[in-house]
């Protein structure tokens, strides 16, 4: 079935330990629905960038069959930008500079054949945005949310207003305590399941994800790595991962649930093997599916 997803295009400049890049492609809707195409091939992407984003950025991502006429381009303006630094810990980034450019003035315009899309991702965008974004869907099958630090200093009524209107929150650990107060991640999880959320996901970078229900508790490991090069998108292609699954099997059941959490794991942690989206360019669906196996044969016990 199809996806849509409204969120962010970049060029991202990204050091790390272990190298940099410069103008590098990024952005969570890119990210999302190139993890995304793995599983589905019908991905409805919006976002916006100006017309210095290179086409052999646009043909790729036509070659991984993302409809991209929600892809807004302003002309004589600038795409987004960001720069960051990771440092040895990598599990946040310095960042350098953010110059939003035409991402500034964003206002996501759905393409009719797009209100119809049975599963929603909205990226971490403004609450606002995102709310935009829910006025436009036509009875969407599951609506799944990020979100960011950013939006939960500066945006808090218009992220409960969104919570109140999803089914899925996807968030990482430091948001999850900031967002509630709570240290504890389960008692943060079960906090926000009262804002309207029937699902909470928190990722905990190498130490996996839980998520909970009402009724449900799951704790997904994350695959080992020895090295990694770049964590950048890697939220962003979990949560394509994840929703990918969910669109493919065609139902939200909790073992449906589970396996799509594995998934965004696994699509994760090839993410971060490489800058941007480099080792997405070159990952084959078998490889994806290997490392599924190894994963559900380390934990069988």
């Amino acid at each position: 079935m199809s996806i849509l997803v409204v969120g962010s295009a970049a060029l991202d400049s990204v050091e790390t330990p272990t190298g940099r890049v410069e103008n590098a492609l990024g952005g969570s809707a890119i990210y999302f629905s190139t993890a995304a195409s793995f599983f589905t091939e019908s991905i409805r992407m919006v976002a916006v960038v100006g017309d210095d984003f290179p086409q052999e950025h646009v043909a790729f991502l036509e070659s991984r069959r993302i409809n991209i006429e929600g892809l807004e381009r302003v002309e004589g303006g600038r795409t987004f930008r960001w720069g960051g630094r990771y440092t040895d810990d990598l599990n946040s980034a310095s960042t350098l500079f953010t110059d939003l450019n035409v991402y500034g003035d964003f206002q996501p315009k759905l393409p009719e054949p797009y209100r119809d899309t049975p599963y929603v991702f909205l990226a971490n965008i403004n609450p606002e945005l995102q709310l935009n974004v829910l006025e436009q869907v036509n009875r969407p099958k599951l609506v799944v949310c990020d979100t960011m630090n950013l939006w939960i200093n500066t945006s808090r009524v218009a992220l409960m207003q969104t919570l109140e209107k999803v089914d899925i929150l996807i968030l990482n650990d430091s948001e999850a305590r900031l967002l509630t107060g709570e240290d504890n991640l389960i008692s943060a999880a079960k906090k926000i399941l009262t804002c309207g959320p029937s699902r909470v996901i928190v990722k905990k970078g190498e130490h996996g994800a839980i998520s909970l229900t009402e009724t449900t508790f799951f704790s997904a490991p994350a695959h080992p790595l020895e090295s990694v090069c770049d964590p950048t998108g890697a939220g962003d292609s979990f949560a394509g991962g994840f929703l990918g699954h969910v669109a493919s099997v065609g139902n939200t059941a909790e073992e449906t649930i589970r396996q799509a959490i594995i998934y965004g794991t696994i699509v994760a942690s090839f993410n971060v093997e490489d800058f941007s989206l480099e080792r997405q360019r070159i990952l084959k669906r078998a490889e994806i599916d290997r490392r599924y196996e190894e994963l559900r044969e380390s934990t069988r016990y």
